[in-house]
């Protein structure tokens, strides 16, 4: 036995040796891989280094453009003073109210997107569907179909049908979140605990019953959870779809960007940041209260 020790060491570190190399080539490999298709992409893409180099001066140019003339004399002076915040901001109160009607459109959305991911997201969940998978396998696709098109090309195709204004980009928003939300929700329903649910079925309950007694209580913390991070990328989305006439602040920011009105494109840019953030922080404080609430109702 003692003799023998030393030969399963070194056999042992002749294992770990060889193992080793043999994870360094397969990174080698893998990384001359990953850099091969990431230079076969750049030169399909025409993403030249040379052009780059050449246009970031001129981008560093329209953002120096649009920066406010302010002066820390006048800084809090009246709306007709120059170089004022009031001066800048001169029309806060028409940004404002594009604002918050950002902040609608993409709740009104999300409300009716993820109504309707509930919808599909329990039949597109295989474990619920084990006696119609042809029905999982559809509503699966549904969902692949909602999401694959992306909101702004959805708010293209509405506000032709529509006309300009919100109602498009409501549209557009609710149609994406529904393929979003119910591949989220389906994700989750699939990792539920299933023996709520056979005892559900064991005592006579139909699939609907299953779903309301068995399920939803489990799942319903993180829907609610997505439900809002959705929201979230939603006013975001909202402040882009408009530049294609959905409405918003996003419509005003596709003006004066035709217009060049240099100054109010930062003004309402960082309005929209500050939006943004605020929504941001606000939706984090909600989703840990709801989550928590509902942990506990569960």
């Amino acid at each position: 036995m003692s003799a023998a020790a030393p030969d399963l060491v070194a056999r042992m570190e002749a294992a770990l040796r060889d193992a080793g190399r043999a994870r360094r080539r397969a990174t080698l490999v893998g990384g001359a891989i990953f850099l091969a298709c990431l230079a076969a992409a750049a030169w399909i893409d025409e993403v030249h280094p040379k052009t780059l180099l050449a246009g970031l001066p001129r981008v560093g140019e329209y953002f120096a453009r649009t920066m406010p003339d302010l002066r820390l004399a006048s800084l809090f002076g009246g709306v007709k003073t120059e170089g004022s915040l009031a001066y800048w901001m001169y029309r806060l109160d028409e940004w404002s109210w594009l604002l918050f009607e950002t902040s609608q459109m993409a709740a009104l959305g999300t409300l009716i997107g993820a109504s309707g991911g509930l919808l599909l997201g329990f039949p597109a969940s295989r474990n619920l569907m084990g006696r119609a998978p042809l029905a999982s396998i559809a509503a699966r696709r549904c969902l692949d179909l909602f999401r694959s098109v992306p909101d702004i090309v959805y708010a293209l195709i509405l506000v032709w049908g529509f006309g300009v204004g919100p109602l498009a980009g409501i549209v557009a928003i609710a149609l994406h979140s529904v393929g979003a939300l119910g591949k989220l929700f389906a994700e989750v329903v699939e990792n539920a605990d299933m023996r709520p649910w056979e005892g559900v079925a064991s005592a006579g309950g139909t699939w609907a019953h299953g779903v309301r007694f068995a399920i939803l209580p489990q799942v319903l913390p993180n829907f609610l959870s997505y439900v809002l991070l959705r929201f979230e990328v939603n006013v975001r989305g909202a402040s882009v779809i408009g530049f294609v006439g959905a409405g918003g602040i996003g419509q005003e920011l596709y003006h004066v960007i035709a217009a060049n009105y240099y100054e109010e494109i930062s003004a309402i840019v960082v309005l929209v940041i500050l939006s943004v953030m605020l929504i941001d922080l606000l939706s984090e404080q909600l989703r840990h209260r709801v989550i928590g609430a509902a942990g506990g109702v569960a």
